[in-house]
């Protein structure tokens, strides 16, 4: 529950973040994938995970969705289908962990996703199942979708793999692991976001495999999952932005249900805004951010939680001094170019910024409005939004992006800012 002290600060409020996109889809994928029915409770409903759960369906697995809970049939032989094309929309998730999945069963299954996704790499995880047996081909650019994939079970064995530009590569193969014959061993040679792994870990623990970590080796035994009762805690992505916008503003959000035991590394944004001079206490049921409206410059490497390098960005004009992030070169291949988004916007709103490779430098400013460019990537409008709680007359231009993971966030963003007077 969130901290009663805290609740007394003029201008706090409870924020309800929707479920976690990242634990949605692995969940989903570890449902189907069990033996048994599995309930999923307080699963995010968003374009990414209905394109997961419209691929699990197209594949043959039953997904009921209520409005209290979910419910997945798993089946631990693979897909029921033998013949499928399934469509990924801009799902990331989608694209690179359901092309696993269908190589557990038996037939022909073709992948296909939006421009956007198609352009963001596929390589590294389409090499390694190759070395693990598995036929495919791309059907037009190599290492990028269209993908077609040819299933006839996974023999598994040993890989080496390539995760510095994307984790989900190596939680793809983590997760069909215990479906494999021969199990799986990974060894991975770069790893970025590597709390995304943790969360894959976690997860599949709860299903009933333990991966073992041996150096830069992951091991995952055969055997499969067996289903559970799996709750998903709020998205903590999502969190940064109410947590910045309490940071910025001076005011105070708490967010129920991402306290001192969840599984997101994305919390640790937090940390950062603590640097930055905010308060944050973190319990066993909330965490909650009381802001001063001065932030400090800082120095951050966000390699590990690098989709929160937009949040950063978008409020690091109203620091004291500099902000420079670094060790972000991934988020160059996501939905779109982020550090050069960000780097765009900001100059439209009358900023300095110099960018390298793998970092963004902001500098302090008075930010003009201006309409930013979403790039059709939803961090960026979700992150913009908090830049106008002090930028008079900001805009976006797709603001119906954010459909990707939080549907309802301009509501629920629009409500906080009114109960602020802002």
């Amino acid at each position: 529950m969130p901290d009663p002290e805290a609740q007394g600060k003029p201008g706090g409020s409870v924020v309800i973040v929707p479920g976690s996109k990242s634990v949605t889809n692995r969940a989903l994928f570890l449902a189907a994938a069990a033996d048994g029915t599995t309930t999923l409770r307080g699963a995010l409903r968003s374009d990414d995970t209905d394109a997961f759960v419209e691929g699990l369906g197209v594949l043959g697995y039953e997904v009921e969705r209520g409005p209290d809970a979910w419910h997945v049939r798993g089946r631990p032989s693979g897909p029921s289908a033998t013949e499928a094309d399934l469509y990924c929309r801009d799902g990331a998730t989608v694209a690179r962990f359901l092309p696993v999945l269908a190589a557990t069963g038996h037939g022909t299954f073709r992948f296909d996703a939006s421009p956007q996704m198609r352009r963001r790499p596929l390589g590294p995880l389409t090499t390694a199942m190759r070395h693990l047996g598995v036929e495919l081909r791309h059907d037009e650019h190599e290492g990028h979708h269209p993908l077609t994939v040819v299933g006839r079970g996974v023999r598994g064995g040993a890989v080496r793999l390539d995760a510095g530009v994307s984790s989900q590569f190596l939680s793809a193969l983590l997760l069909a692991g215990p479906l494999m014959a021969e199990g799986l061993r990974v060894e991975v040679t770069d790893l970025v976001s590597a709390p995304y792994v943790e969360i894959t870990i976690a997860m599949m623990r709860s299903f009933g495999v333990r991966v073992v970590r041996d150096g830069d080796a992951f091991v995952v035994p055969t055997g499969g999952y067996r289903a559970t009762d799996h709750t998903v805690e709020p998205d903590a992505s999502t969190a940064s932005y109410f947590f910045a916008a309490a940071a910025l503003t001076g005011r105070q959000v708490t967010v129920p249900g991402l306290g001192a035991d969840a599984v997101q590394g994305d919390l640790r944004f937090v940390e950062i805004l603590e640097r930055m001079g905010a308060t944050v206490r973190v319990t066993a049921g909330a965490t909650t951010v009381t802001g001063t409206g001065r932030l400090a410059g800082i120095t951050a490497n966000m390699r590990d939680i690098s989709d929160t390098m937009p949040t950063l960005a978008a409020i690091a004009p109203f620091a004291a001094g500099p902000v420079r992030i670094t060790d972000v070169h991934n988020t160059r291949v996501k939905e779109c170019d982020r550090i050069e988004a960000c780097a765009v916007n900001l100059r439209r709103l009358g900023v300095r910024v110099e960018t390298g490779r793998d970092w963004i430098g902001i500098w302090p400013a008075v930010p003009v409005g201006t309409e930013i460019d979403c790039h059709g990537d939803h961090r960026i409008a979700m992150s913009f939004a908090v830049t106008g709680l002090r930028t008079p007359n900001l805009t976006l231009d797709e603001p119906t992006v954010v459909r990707k993971t939080f549907p309802d966030f301009h509501e629920v963003f629009g409500a906080l800012r009114h109960r602020w007077g802002l």
